[in-house]
């Protein structure tokens, strides 16, 4: 009897320990979740203020938007490339508060997009990141960034796309696989986006 009360016993400080096992990985994780979550916005904030404050000194915001753009884009990669593989997780933010940046002083969303695709995939290729899921997860950010804007979303998708893949077809044409067809899943008519995008992209390649 005593034998069986104290495998009883056992069990259920097994089953207790094992419950509180689950529950603290349940925590660490949603923790990290909301962590990630955190930072990200910090991210998409930090960009945006950056990009509206840059332009806004410019004063000529069609000329200064694309320098901005690219410097921005510049400057993420290159944290993201000292601080390990963070690339594809910070490629959403920070293409999403470019054009948040961009829409708040009344630029040009729609180049903006063509702009920070692109530059997102030269970036990506630069430190050996995964062009493909750097360009979606940028496309990702700015069609968040349309949305929440009241921007045009399907333009901002296209051209964003168009800069994606030309930038992609200087890099070469599994580059320009990689990213069409990330992107085919993500925006609505970037077939044909793409399909025109694509030759220039060859003569770029042959060039």
């Amino acid at each position: 009897m005593n034998t069986e009360t104290t495998q009883t016993a056992g069990r259920t400080d097994t089953a207790e320990s094992l419950s509180r096992a689950g529950l603290t990985v349940k925590q660490g994780i949603v923790s990290s979740l909301k962590g990630i979550n955190e930072i990200e916005a910090e991210i998409v904030s930090l960009v945006r203020n950056t990009v509206s404050n840059g332009l806004r000194a410019g004063g000529d915001v069609v000329t200064q938007g694309i320098t901005v753009t690219q410097d921005v884009m510049k400057g993420a990669f290159r944290a993201a490339d000292e601080v390990g593989n963070g690339l594809v997780l910070c490629a959403k933010s920070v293409a999403k508060g470019v054009i948040m940046g961009v829409s708040d002083v009344g630029g040009d969303v729609i180049s903006a997009a063509k702009e920070t695709a692109g530059a997102a995939v030269k970036g990506a290729a630069e430190v050996g990141a995964d062009v493909g899921m750097v360009a979606k997860r940028a496309v990702d950010g700015m069609l968040e960034a349309g949305v929440e804007t009241g921007g045009n979303v399907l333009e901002i998708g296209k051209s964003a796309a168009t800069g994606a893949i030309e930038a992609a077809g200087v890099i070469g044409n599994t580059a320009v696989n990689a990213v069409r067809d990330v992107l085919l899943s993500v925006v609505g008519g970037v077939k044909q986006v793409a399909g025109a995008a694509l030759p220039r992209a060859g003569q770029t390649q042959e060039a």
